[in-house]
């Protein structure tokens, strides 16, 4: 894995256990309302550039110009996934929020994710999209 840019732009407290909360609250989507209305209406697209985008952080360590491609394959299997089985594609997401929330020390878990993803899906999408974003902006 490649170091990267400032994983905690916000300077959020950590915990004695290395651990910190998201650095915007899981309702703060709302303040992103481009993003929020992807996210509830393209939910393949937005799942597929998060993945893109953190893919690209870990392994080259810079962000990924454009910001990923709207539809690639990743988009397209959470597709094939949520059109016979519309209930399935939180377990997709709930893998990359686990990889978000390792890679910037976010605390909470699996039961959490699960939770999240399942409530509010759209909020969980631009809350991973937001994250990945600060760390984006800190290379500039």
């Amino acid at each position: 894995m490649v170091e990267g840019g400032n994983k905690n732009a916000l300077n959020r407290e950590t915990g004695a256990d290395g651990l910190r909360d998201w650095s915007y609250d899981l309702f703060d989507c709302f303040s992103d309302w481009g993003l929020c209305c992807r996210a509830t209406w393209l939910p393949c697209v937005v799942y597929s550039q998060n993945k893109q985008r953190l893919r690209h952080l870990q392994h080259r360590g810079t962000p990924l110009q454009g910001g990923g491609q709207n539809f690639n394959e990743d988009c397209c299997f959470y597709c094939c996934i949520s059109l016979p089985f519309p209930s399935l594609c939180w377990v997709l997401q709930m893998g990359n929020r686990a990889d978000i929330r390792k890679r910037y020390n976010i605390r909470g878990t699996g039961g959490s994710d699960c939770s999240t993803v399942l409530c509010c899906r759209p909020c969980a999408l631009t809350q991973e999209q937001r994250e990945l974003q600060l760390e984006e902006n800190s290379f500039s």
